[in-house]
């Protein structure tokens, strides 16, 4: 008969005790830890996802008494070319938007130019074509066009003023009806006097403007608004309606009517001057 093996030894009643008391403790640490990671760090990190973001965005009401943000745009990029040495020049209005003044100029002579230097470096310009011998001089503001709005400038010669474009980094003659540039009257046509953008419903409103009298001392003045499309390339006149009679040639609205202005600002004063050739 071959021999069987010697059977193991009992283990004692305190051995188990350990042994259960020590899967307790794991299991009791196990439960510890899973229940830690659902309520804490977990939690953070799910509602920093981006789906947990988006849905939350989505579900919550806008408030309207909120102000817009802005998204930090970087401005026209830059050109090689800057503003002229023997340019006039002036501080303007943010005309792409990255928040900065820029500054506009003029050149003289033969070849006269009106340009844009933005803060952001770009450099865009377009030529003065009149006839005109006086001296011209400009002002650049921020207008109502087509559903928003566009940076115009006005470059008064004396005779009319010149509309442009200053949307999308350049400077484009804005355009009539005819396809040719849109100009307004200073008295030698007799068909206006000036130039004034109007606040309507919070933006400036640009409007052609005449000034007439039989006698010099009663005035009266019409204005006929420009109606402009998205970004200021194309105008038509719009309404048309009487601002002021029997006004003496001292009255605000004769002034603003005898000049070229855009809100606050008016040529001459908060715009470049063609230098004197």
């Amino acid at each position: 008969m071959s021999d069987s093996p010697d059977p193991a030894p009992a283990r004692s009643p305190w051995t188990w005790r350990v042994i259960v008391l020590a899967a307790v403790v794991v299991v009791a640490v196990v439960v510890w830890l899973v229940v830690r990671d659902g309520d804490g760090d977990g939690a953070t990190a799910a509602s920093q996802s981006p789906t947990a973001t988006a849905t939350q965005d989505a579900s919550a009401s806008p408030d309207p008494s909120a102000s817009p943000t802005t998204t930090g745009a970087a401005g026209c990029a830059a050109t090689d070319d800057g503003t002229p040495e023997d340019a006039d020049t002036h501080e303007s209005v943010d005309v792409d938007g990255d928040g900065e003044a820029d500054t506009a100029w003029l050149t003289g002579g033969a070849d006269r130019r009106f340009g844009i230097t933005t803060a952001s470096g770009a450099t865009f310009s377009a030529a003065i074509d009149s006839a005109s011998p006086q001296r011209a001089s400009a002002v650049v503001n921020v207008v109502a066009a087509g559903d928003g709005t566009a940076p115009i400038a006005l470059v008064d010669t004396g005779r009319e003023v010149l509309l442009f474009s200053a949307a999308d980094c350049d400077l484009a003659a804005t355009q009539n009806l005819a396809g040719a540039p849109y100009t307004f009257d200073k008295g030698f046509t007799g068909q206006g006097t000036g130039v004034g953008c109007t606040e309507v419903d919070g933006a400036l409103h640009l409007a052609g403007l005449n000034a007439t009298s039989a006698d010099g001392s009663a005035f009266t003045v019409e204005r006929t608004f420009v109606d402009l499309d998205d970004g200021a390339l194309n105008a038509s006149n719009g309404d048309r309606s009487t601002v002021a009679e029997d006004a003496g040639p001292d009255d605000p609205a004769v002034v603003t009517a005898q000049e070229t202005s855009c809100g606050e600002l008016v040529v001459g004063e908060d715009g470049p001057v063609e230098p004197e050739s």
